[in-house]
Protein backbone atom coordinates (compact mmCIF):
# COMPACT_ATOMS: atom_id res chain seq x y z
CA UNK A 1 0.00 0.00 0.00
CA UNK A 2 1.34 3.49 -1.33
CA UNK A 3 -0.49 6.63 -0.05
CA UNK A 4 1.83 9.01 -1.42
CA UNK A 5 2.50 12.35 0.22
CA UNK A 6 2.88 14.05 -3.33
CA UNK A 7 0.43 15.42 -4.84
CA UNK A 8 -2.03 13.22 -7.15
CA UNK A 9 -0.96 14.99 -10.14
CA UNK A 10 2.62 13.42 -10.55
CA UNK A 11 1.17 10.27 -10.91
CA UNK A 12 0.98 8.57 -14.01
CA UNK A 13 -2.44 6.91 -15.32
CA UNK A 14 -1.67 3.47 -13.41
CA UNK A 15 -0.15 4.95 -10.62
CA UNK A 16 -3.18 7.14 -9.89
CA UNK A 17 -5.73 4.24 -10.58
CA UNK A 18 -3.56 2.38 -7.77
CA UNK A 19 -3.68 5.15 -5.51
CA UNK A 20 -7.18 5.34 -5.60
CA UNK A 21 -7.88 1.71 -4.80
CA UNK A 22 -5.20 1.67 -2.25
CA UNK A 23 -6.70 4.52 -0.64
CA UNK A 24 -10.27 2.83 -0.38
CA UNK A 25 -8.42 -0.29 1.27
CA UNK A 26 -6.92 2.43 3.98
CA UNK A 27 -10.50 3.23 4.41
CA UNK A 28 -11.89 0.06 4.63
CA UNK A 29 -9.03 -0.74 7.23
CA UNK A 30 -9.80 2.41 9.05
CA UNK A 31 -13.77 1.40 8.89
CA UNK A 32 -12.61 -2.20 10.65
CA UNK A 33 -14.53 -3.33 7.31
CA UNK A 34 -11.16 -5.26 6.97
CA UNK A 35 -9.23 -8.12 8.54
CA UNK A 36 -6.03 -7.48 6.92
CA UNK A 37 -3.28 -4.41 6.54
CA UNK A 38 -4.12 -3.66 10.11
CA UNK A 39 -0.83 -3.12 10.89
CA UNK A 40 0.30 -1.20 7.98
CA UNK A 41 2.62 1.62 8.36
CA UNK A 42 1.01 4.21 6.00
CA UNK A 43 -2.08 4.16 8.37
CA UNK A 44 -0.11 5.54 11.17
CA UNK A 45 -0.49 9.57 10.16
CA UNK A 46 -4.34 8.80 9.39
CA UNK A 47 -5.16 6.72 12.41
CA UNK A 48 -3.04 9.87 14.46
CA UNK A 49 -6.10 12.23 13.55
CA UNK A 50 -9.05 13.49 15.21
CA UNK A 51 -11.27 11.43 12.77
CA UNK A 52 -9.49 8.95 10.79
CA UNK A 53 -12.43 8.06 8.62
CA UNK A 54 -12.47 12.13 7.66
CA UNK A 55 -8.86 12.34 7.12
CA UNK A 56 -8.98 9.42 4.18
CA UNK A 57 -12.15 10.67 2.82
CA UNK A 58 -10.36 14.28 2.25
CA UNK A 59 -7.42 12.33 0.68
CA UNK A 60 -9.62 10.55 -1.40
CA UNK A 61 -11.59 13.43 -2.68
CA UNK A 62 -8.17 15.19 -3.97
CA UNK A 63 -7.18 11.88 -5.46
CA UNK A 64 -11.24 12.05 -7.03
CA UNK A 65 -10.21 15.39 -8.14
CA UNK A 66 -7.77 14.60 -10.21
CA UNK A 67 -9.39 11.91 -11.38
CA UNK A 68 -11.72 13.83 -12.49
CA UNK A 69 -9.60 16.38 -14.11
CA UNK A 70 -8.05 13.78 -16.68
CA UNK A 71 -11.27 12.73 -17.26
CA UNK A 72 -11.79 9.07 -15.94
CA UNK A 73 -15.15 8.03 -13.60
CA UNK A 74 -13.77 7.28 -10.21
CA UNK A 75 -17.39 6.60 -8.09
CA UNK A 76 -17.56 9.30 -6.21
CA UNK A 77 -20.42 7.82 -4.38
CA UNK A 78 -17.15 5.98 -2.26
CA UNK A 79 -16.11 9.05 -0.80
CA UNK A 80 -17.71 10.43 2.79
CA UNK A 81 -18.73 13.93 2.96
CA UNK A 82 -15.59 16.06 2.73
CA UNK A 83 -15.04 18.03 5.46
CA UNK A 84 -12.72 20.79 6.80
CA UNK A 85 -9.49 19.37 8.67
CA UNK A 86 -6.46 20.78 9.72
CA UNK A 87 -3.79 19.48 7.38
CA UNK A 88 -1.50 16.93 8.39
CA UNK A 89 2.44 17.87 8.07
CA UNK A 90 4.78 15.87 6.10
CA UNK A 91 8.54 16.61 5.96
CA UNK A 92 10.49 17.61 2.97
CA UNK A 93 12.24 14.52 3.68
CA UNK A 94 10.01 12.22 3.26
CA UNK A 95 8.50 14.57 -0.23
CA UNK A 96 11.85 13.92 -1.25
CA UNK A 97 12.02 9.69 -0.50
CA UNK A 98 9.04 9.44 -2.34
CA UNK A 99 9.98 11.99 -5.42
CA UNK A 100 13.01 9.21 -5.73
CA UNK A 101 10.72 6.46 -5.40
CA UNK A 102 8.00 7.60 -7.89
CA UNK A 103 10.80 8.94 -10.64
CA UNK A 104 12.04 5.08 -10.41
CA UNK A 105 8.71 4.19 -10.98
CA UNK A 106 7.80 6.18 -14.07
CA UNK A 107 11.66 5.48 -15.56
CA UNK A 108 10.64 1.86 -16.03
CA UNK A 109 6.32 2.10 -16.81
CA UNK A 110 5.82 5.39 -18.09
CA UNK A 111 9.13 7.35 -19.44
CA UNK A 112 6.85 10.25 -20.67
CA UNK A 113 5.53 10.82 -17.69
CA UNK A 114 9.13 11.24 -16.02
CA UNK A 115 10.35 13.12 -19.16
CA UNK A 116 7.59 15.80 -18.39
CA UNK A 117 8.85 16.31 -14.62
CA UNK A 118 12.02 16.30 -15.45
CA UNK A 119 12.79 20.01 -14.25
CA UNK A 120 10.69 19.76 -10.97
CA UNK A 121 13.18 19.46 -8.20
CA UNK A 122 11.04 18.86 -5.39
CA UNK A 123 6.87 18.35 -5.99
CA UNK A 124 4.12 19.80 -3.79
CA UNK A 125 2.56 17.72 -1.69
CA UNK A 126 -0.83 16.34 -1.31
CA UNK A 127 -3.59 19.10 -0.41
CA UNK A 128 -4.35 17.26 2.79
CA UNK A 129 -0.49 17.43 3.87
CA UNK A 130 1.63 20.51 4.51
CA UNK A 131 5.48 20.87 4.45
CA UNK A 132 7.84 21.12 7.21
CA UNK A 133 11.56 20.50 7.75
CA UNK A 134 12.34 16.75 8.71
CA UNK A 135 13.73 13.08 7.60
CA UNK A 136 11.90 10.56 6.19
CA UNK A 137 8.95 9.17 8.08
CA UNK A 138 9.11 6.76 10.58
CA UNK A 139 6.83 4.79 9.64
CA UNK A 140 8.56 4.42 5.82
CA UNK A 141 10.13 1.30 4.70
CA UNK A 142 13.18 2.42 3.29
CA UNK A 143 15.39 -0.65 1.48
CA UNK A 144 18.72 -1.26 2.99
CA UNK A 145 21.62 0.26 0.64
Amino acid sequence: MRLWSLHPRWLDAKGLVALWREALLAKAVLAGRTRGYQQHPQLQRFREQADPLAAIDAYLHAVHDQARQRGYRFDAGKLGPLQALPTIAVSDGQIAHEWRHLRAKLAVRSPDTLARWADTALPDCHPLFHVEAGNIASWERVAAS
